[in-house]
């Protein structure tokens, strides 16, 4: 992009001053740096792959979060946060940024979100603009960074080493992204429309980070251009003031701190889309390990997946006494509409019980009884199946890009 906004040094307005810049220092890019968690014990995490042994730290607007990187920033939930809420706090919600010159603040008051090309006329919005003269429209959605679950891969891939905790689930609220274009007047010979949010290379041979959507997704019903998240503005490191919510797709399409929409006529050629973010075009979306696809496709829409939140792993269960499981389930936009569980690594299976549905884009909780009769070890599985008959896989699928894991996760737990 050309004329990159350059933010004034404001807060947003449920921000204290004080307490964020006594997190901030002039890194040249997003300038916060975490401190280290008080009480949690070497204020170390260690997840379940190679080289696991990650540090957590508080940044502003959040609680103790695993640090991938500091820059730019990212920051996985912990995975034990997940239980018992269908909804991830916004202090609790992870943070992935793909560049570091990340602007510490923004001006409310001066922001402005274009919307421009192919248009008939150029938009101009601020958020007062946005707020007032658009219907508002709110929708739960899961945000799910591509690259989620990369750590467990095998072979290992290259790319940042997440475990299951990069991605949170919340109510989006904003306007349609199709109220927009339809404002502006999309002209007939548009084909996509592309998104650019405010944070930056630090070194020019960087590309900026820009993603785009075809014309018949960007006029969906429910991609939103959002500006707040469970009921509060959005935390500056999840996009504030706004950002794209593309429900059922990964979290790459899902621009942060959005300033730019620009109808394009053309199949955008950026590196973003080209040549990162792709994978394999074939059902499976997977190769042979160590392979590369003759043909790729740009990631999309999301897997089916689910995952036990209670127990956690090695924890105990008492023989003779009955115990919960429960977890969280969802895909890519269809909706949950079963949970199978087995207690015994896969073999045998039985129904669970479904909590509310908060929308076919949500995270799904589920809970079962369990009840052993000997002492040992248990193989806790549980296996989502979608409204349109897509589930779990029992074998990993692999790619060079490490996305679209959606295996049969397992938690063991010992019966004593």
């Amino acid at each position: 992009m050309d004329n990159k906004f350059k933010p004034s040094l404001l807060l947003p307005p449920d921000t204290s001053k004080r307490t964020f810049l006594r997190h901030a220092a002039a890194l040249g890019g997003l300038a916060l740096l975490g401190r280290p968690t008080p009480g949690m014990a070497g204020d170390m995490l260690t997840l379940p792959f190679a080289n696991g042994n990650r540090k957590l730290m508080e940044y502003p607007q959040k609680r103790s979060l695993i640090v991938l990187t500091s820059r730019p920033v990212q920051l996985e939930t912990p995975f034990s946060y997940y239980d018992k809420k269908v909804f991830t706090p916004n202090n609790e919600f992870f943070v992935r940024w793909h560049l570091a010159a990340v602007p510490t603040t923004v001006d409310p008051a001066t922001f402005r979100l274009a919307v421009r090309g192919r248009v008939k006329q150029t938009l101009s919005l601020s958020l007062a603009d946005l707020q007032t003269n658009y219907e508002a429209v709110e929708i739960a959605a899961v945000c799910q960074c591509s690259g989620n679950s990369r750590g467990l891969f095998s072979p290992r891939v290259p790319g940042g080493q997440w475990g299951n905790g990069a991605m949170g689930n919340a109510v989006w609220k904003g306007v349609r992204l199709k109220d927009l274009l339809n404002k502006a007047g999309v002209q007939g010979d548009a084909v996509q429309v592309r998104f650019d949010g405010m944070d930056g290379p630090v070194m020019p041979p960087t590309p900026d980070f820009i993603k785009a959507l075809d014309m018949d997704v960007a006029m969906g019903e429910d991609i939103l251009v959002a500006y707040a998240m469970n009921g509060e503005p959005l935390p500056l490191l999840n996009g504030y003031p706004l950002r794209l919510v593309v429900p059922g797709w990964y979290a790459t399409y899902w621009v942060k701190m959005l300033h730019d929409i620009e109808v394009i006529n053309e199949v955008d050629q950026n590196f973003w889309m080209k040549t990162a973010y792709r994978i394999p075009a074939d059902p499976c979306g997977c190769v042979e390990p160590g392979q590369h696809p003759s043909k790729a496709i740009p990631i999309n829409r999301m897997t089916v997946r689910s995952f036990i939140t209670h127990p956690s792993t090695d924890g105990k269960i008492s023989v003779g006494k009955s115990a919960v499981v429960r977890g969280i389930a969802f895909d890519g936009g269809f909706g949950i509409k079963h949970v199978l569980f087995s207690s015994d690594g896969g073999q045998n299976w039985h129904e669970t019980k479904l909590g509310k549905d908060h929308g076919k884009y949500s995270f799904r909780e589920w809970s079962t009884g369990l009840k052993v009769s000997k002492k040992g070890d248990y193989q806790l599985v549980s296996m989502a199946i979608n409204q349109i008959g897509e589930t779990q896989r029992d074998t990993p699928r692999w790619n060079p890009g490490g996305y679209l894991r959606n295996i049969l996760e397992q938690v063991r737990v010992r019966a004593v």
